[in-house]
């Protein structure tokens, strides 16, 4: 039986879902939130295809010092940057029911500072 406080986020994360959609020339920017680590995709939902991702175990973020929000803000100057390769400039951002606060805060404000416009 799934707890309380899981049961809450799939309900949010669900609510979130059915006001958003990604396509080709928007994608949805989707976070995933774990105690370990962060993970971000550029989801294009017409086409059912990830565009980009990055998460904290890319090589070039695990060299990174600092707590896990500084981590998560290089994983949003990442995913921009592989954004920018595919030319995506403009994304919608999918909190996946967290609230935007702390890491998911910091991964957007990193996004941000590497172009992405949401």
């Amino acid at each position: 039986m799934p707890s309380i406080k899981s049961s809450r986020r799939r309900r949010i994360r669900y609510r979130i879902r059915n006001k958003l959609e990604g396509t080709s020339a928007c994608p949805r920017l989707s976070v995933y939130r774990s105690n370990k680590g962060i993970y971000c995709q550029l989801i294009d939902d017409s086409r059912g295809q990830t565009l980009a991702q990055a998460s904290t175990l890319d090589a070039a973020i695990a060299k990174v010092k600092g707590n896990k929000s500084d981590m998560a803000k290089e994983v949003g100057k990442l995913i921009a940057q592989r954004g920018k390769e595919n030319n995506i400039e403009k994304v919608v951002f999918d909190r996946g029911g967290y609230l935007y606060h702390g890491r998911v805060k910091a991964l957007a404000d990193g996004a941000r500072e590497g172009g992405l416009a949401f």
